[in-house]
């Protein structure tokens, strides 16, 4: 499933490709090739884009939410499959399986979602409310935002039991951290992933807290990290999986000397490294 490096790539994208200059693209039509996703397509969204333009785009999360100037709205989520993929004016728009959702701007250029395995969704929200959607109730802070460091994260961690491998994949922890960047968040902090949550306090925060602002930050220049679906919404690919330490390298020598481990935790594949990570 992508993460935060990735779904802040593909806001990125649509950011360059549908606001220029200060000024938003401007919506056709948009067209729903199926009536559901993960959930129901909102029906009347069509409706409300409608001849509008662009405003704004954000990102919280594992989501991506747009604005267009009336304030109507949409989340999206790009599930375990979905792509966004971006055809220029000067581009013809060759329909493929599984293009489910297709935005047709007024210059002839598309914005399309594909997702074939859906798991993916397309909410309608408003600028004054998107916040209080059910997919933020509760979210953790921003890694990249200045409410994000040790002692945030050590308090959120605090009377946890179970491992911080898995507390790290609770969104109400910290937001858009994934398996891939905790794993290597993990060994670049020397922590086990099997340590108790609740024990990651003080300078093991601190290290922590920092390591995953540094993965994150790395991985958005480096264009994310192109893993069986995804891919950016330009249609190439990220590379930061060259420079993965210990996740999907199972057996490899990392440190000189100890090989990578592979554990399941939660039903999910934990790399580390024992010899470094305690």
């Amino acid at each position: 499933m992508p993460e935060l490096p990735e779904v802040e790539i593909v806001k990125r994208g649509l950011e360059g490709a549908l606001l220029v200059d200060g000024v938003g693209a401007r919506i056709d039509t948009l067209t729903f090739n199926r009536p559901n996703l993960r959930v129901l397509l909102p029906v009347h969204l069509p409706d409300a884009l409608k001849g509008q333009r662009f405003s704004s785009f954000t990102r919280r999360g594992k989501y991506v939410v747009a604005f267009v100037e009336s304030g109507a709205g949409f989340i999206l989520h790009l599930g375990m499959s979905g792509v966004v993929k971006i055809i220029p004016k000067d581009e013809r728009y060759i329909p493929a399986k599984h293009d489910h959702v297709v935005f047709k701007m007024d210059d002839g250029g598309h914005v399309v979602f594909n997702d074939p395995r859906r798991f993916g969704f397309l909410k309608a929200t408003t600028r004054d409310d998107w916040q209080f959607d059910d997919s933020f109730r509760g979210m953790g802070p921003e890694p990249l935002s200045n409410g994000f460091n040790g002692p945030i994260l050590a308090e959120r961690l605090k009377g946890r039991s179970g491992p911080i491998k898995t507390a790290l994949l609770d969104q109400k922890i910290v937001a858009g951290v994934g398996n891939i960047y905790a794993c290597e968040a993990l060994y670049m902090a020397g922590i086990s992933p099997k340590r108790s949550a609740g024990s990651v306090q003080g300078k093991r925060a601190e290290r922590l807290a920092a390591a995953i602002v540094d993965v994150l930050t790395r991985a958005i220049e480096s264009g994310g990290s192109s893993l069986k679906d995804y891919y950016q919404a330009d249609g190439s690919l990220g590379y930061f999986q060259h420079s993965f330490k210990v996740y999907d390298r199972e057996g490899d020598i990392v440190d000189g000397k100890h090989p990578v481990v592979r554990i399941v935790q939660s039903g999910r594949s934990t790399f580390y490294c024992p010899a470094k990570q305690r």
